[in-house]
């Protein structure tokens, strides 16, 4: 019962998870935009989402060199800590300092990022009060 639970609100758990991930990136864009050298940095969201919706139907066995150890993604700054790989935003336009953080594209994709998050969170609690009531039996 619990497992038909978890696949009816998988992809919306998936997805709002991955929108929160990829809204620190942006903000982290936006805090760092007077960092000389900074490299705008985002998230693949379709790719990402459909990785994540994989590895959740299809298991990988782990190779460790311990039963109790857990994998480690890379620590170079290529990807977030569960993984999830990090991409540099091409800049529109250059900045003497190196820093390719362009402010309308950030609070542009903020901004959307956040809608959709919302959005998110709407659907699933219409999912949720749609098994209340199959559950109360309509009342």
């Amino acid at each position: 019962m619990l497992g038909k639970l978890d696949n009816h609100l998988l992809f919306n758990e998936t997805a709002l998870s991955l929108r929160e991930k990829r809204q620190a990136v942006l903000a982290s864009n936006i805090a760092n935009a007077d960092t000389p050298n900074y490299k705008a940095r985002d998230i693949d969201f379709s790719a990402n989402l459909q990785a994540a919706l994989d590895r959740v139907k299809n298991p990988q066995p782990l190779n460790t060199t311990a039963g109790k150890h857990f994998p480690r993604p890379p620590q170079d700054g290529s990807t977030l800590p569960d993984g999830t790989p990090l991409l540099y935003r091409t800049p529109a336009q250059g900045a003497v300092d190196g820093n390719t953080v362009d402010m309308d594209v950030e609070r542009n994709s903020f901004a959307d990022n956040a809608l959709r998050y919302e959005a998110g969170v709407t659907f699933i609690n219409s999912q949720i009060k749609g098994l209340m009531a199959a559950i109360q039996g309509g009342q």
